[in-house]
């Protein structure tokens, strides 16, 4: 009911955010190829993103060119974005001061969830079909796509899969055992126990899909039994290449010996020779020929469309305590099956990273996105514990995104940008509970006695801004503005890498107390004031002590790291006994140019090594003058930045 027949196509430019692992050498030869015109080395790229936006901005660039999509896109639950936080244990002390607790969707992602499941499966249906016309035009002319689903959408997403690709394309429905039984009878419930999941395998054309046959282990037992006969080392077993069907021309004389009475010949007479040129045909002393298969070229039985050898324990090491994480091997049996190294692979709803970290290690070029912040931290943290990963970027549309945002809500007359301005602004300051302050060019709006300032959407507030705002504020102070204290609330999409720790004394050095908070993502709707409280979070802040030493070497240490309590319920409060406890991930860029933030170190916590290493050196080549950028990001994927200039003797 009320479907569309198209969806809504917005291409955006991406912003790289963060290039991970690559050091300064690498960086340097892509910027060396880019100044003579030449196509850098290609890089795999985690999206932080809603599919609706990142679709259409994947369509210039890679229309027709996937060669494998894997989707598992989120059921009928509101659980859907929610994630486990957890407190690490104190690094000074040897007791367990961990904890955890459930960290709620943010706005944006329960926006999210109301947008897919509002009208029931109605609403769901139509946000399904507009995604799968857009993967449908990505994926290449011999590419394959797989949906995960369960019971409760499985039917409908298979009426829409047979429009968009065509019921001719429909190739297998899997069903994957994905649990043992869980009692569900013994607790009252009159139905049996749903054990299984469903994913469902179209093709682009299936004249043309790429395809690979996979096969299920033997077990021990099976390989003593049936293989036992050595060969050079090699172990084998004898087939009889008969068949019940006739399959064509299949009742031919080999070598002079037939079928036995009502049996055919499995392969044709070609196929029979070809086996014999390989030297894989056995004859008894009869005459009746045996197919050799050897163990390590056949180790197992075809894989059939029930996959229940494919489980994720609850003790796995693979498991990272993400709610919708698949297991491994799952993944790895899809894009064996149906793509080759070299081939690209996507997955617009990447969860816990599984799809991009086994494309990695198969040799497949990824792309990967989620509309979860927290979702990409658990990628970009399980792509860098893969022994040798290559270098990916983190991407997001940025202020491209709130652009085409501001225009739609705002207006795009350039006559009247002045009036769209101004409109945009009161909109953000009715969110932040400000009344708006006419007649100034910095100072917006009035919240509690406090003066408001209002970023642009397409600009970080920066060091300049803060100038501009306190001499402002300071020729308004007599007037009738109402403010009632020295202080100021600068609200901003970005920030500067240095204004958090330098605009504050900036500020204090004019008498002013100044407070930075980021205007969060949600508000990239249009009914966002109905939506509930929008939360305007003060940023976090990060001390570090940046020593050169001898040698070229320079010395980075965290000192001390501080985050609004907002966000964490009081009770895991009392967890946090060092601040450490606050950070699960930092990186360092080295030699920074101005440009993206480039990963050459990191230190992250792991399930195998959860404590977290607050120091790091590096060695220059040369001496000069470097720029210094640490990246933090704490335990709810919340990411803070700070710049240090160092001269290196």
């Amino acid at each position: 009911d009320g479907k569309k027949s198209a969806p809504v196509r917005l291409p955006l430019p991406f912003q790289d955010v963060e290039t991970v692992n690559e050091s300064a050498q690498e960086r340097q030869l892509l910027l060396d190829m880019f100044s003579r015109n030449q196509p850098g080395e290609w890089r795999n790229r985690l999206i932080w993103g809603d599919k609706k936006y990142v679709l259409p901005s994947l369509l210039p660039e890679f229309a027709g060119k996937v060669n494998l999509i894997y989707i598992d896109p989120p059921f009928a639950t509101g659980a859907d974005f929610s994630f486990t936080a957890s407190i690490p244990d104190d690094p000074l002390t040897d007791g367990n001061q961990s904890a955890t607790f459930i960290k709620q969707p943010s706005m944006i992602e329960q926006k999210a969830y109301r947008d897919t499941w509002g009208r029931g499966l109605d609403s769901y249906l139509q946000w399904f079909y507009e995604a799968c016309v857009l993967l449908n035009e990505l994926l290449s002319e011999t590419g394959s796509m797989y949906v995960h689903c369960d019971y409760r959408v499985n039917a409908s997403i298979r009426a829409i899969m047979d429009e968009v690709f065509g019921a001719t394309n429909f190739i297998n429905e899997i069903v994957w055992k994905r649990t043992t039984a869980h009692g569900d009878a013994a607790q009252g419930a009159k139905r049996y126990d749903m054990v299984h999941d469903s994913i469902l395998f179209y093709c682009r054309d299936a004249n043309r899909y790429s395809w690979k046959t996979q096969y299920v282990a033997f077990s021990d037992e099976q390989i003593a039994q049936q293989y036992n006969k050595t060969e050079n080392g090699r172990l084998y077993r004898l087939v009889t290449p008969t068949a019940s069907k006739p399959g064509g021309d299949t009742s031919y004389e080999w070598r002079g010996v037939r079928p036995p009475k009502g049996r055919y010949w499995a392969y044709s007479k070609a196929k029979m020779e070809e086996f014999e040129e390989q030297g894989k045909l056995y004859y008894s002393s009869t005459g009746q020929p045996y197919i050799k298969y050897y163990l390590d070229e056949r180790p197992g039985v075809a894989a059939s469309s029930i996959w229940a050898d494919i489980m994720l324990a609850p003790t796995s090491l693979e498991r990272i305590n993400y709610p919708t994480q698949k297991p491994e091997a799952l993944l790895e049996r899809i894009i064996k099956a149906s793509s080759n190294e070299g081939d690209l692979v996507l997955d617009c709803f990447c969860g816990s990273g599984t799809t991009a970290a086994v494309a990695e290690k198969l040799g497949r070029r990824w792309i990967t996105s989620d509309l979860g912040r927290f979702a990409i931290h658990t990628t970009r943290k399980r792509l860098l514990s893969i022994p040798d990963v290559h270098p990916f970027v983190v991407q997001n549309l940025g202020k491209y995104e709130r652009q085409a945002w501001q225009t739609a809500e705002f207006g795009e007359n350039k006559e009247k940008a002045a009036l769209a301005q101004a409109r945009y602004r009161r909109f953000i300051l009715d969110l932040y509970g400000a009344q708006s302050l006419e007649g100034y060019n910095w100072l917006h709006g009035l919240k509690a006695g406090r003066m408001v300032h209002v970023g642009s959407v397409d600009a970080p507030v920066l060091l300049g801004d803060i100038k501009a705002i306190a001499q402002e504020f300071w020729k308004a102070v007599g007037k009738d503005t109402g403010a009632a204290t020295n202080s100021v609330d600068v609200l901003g999409w970005d920030f500067a890498f240095e204004l958090n720790e330098m605009g504050k004394q900036m500020a204090a050095d004019a008498n002013i107390k100044m407070a930075f908070k980021r205007i969060p993502r949600e508000v990239l709707e249009k009914k966002a004031v109905e939506q509930g409280d929008i939360k305007f979070f003060e940023l976090a802040a990060l001390s570090v002590h940046v020593t050169p030493e001898k040698a070229r070497t320079v010395r980075v240490e965290l000192t001390d790291f501080l985050v609004p309590p907002d966000d964490v319920p009081e009770d895991v409060q009392k967890a946090i006994t060092h601040w450490s406890q606050l950070i699960d991930y930092w990186a360092i860029d080295w030699n920074y140019k101005g440009d993206t933030f480039h990963n050459e170190w990191q230190s992250y916590r792991t399930k195998k090594q959860p404590k977290l290493q607050l120091a790091a050196t590096n060695t220059y080549l040369t001496r000069g003058t470097y720029v210094v950028v640490i990246k933090v990001i704490d335990i709810l994927g919340n990411d803070t930045t700070k710049s240090v200039e160092v001269e290196v003797q």
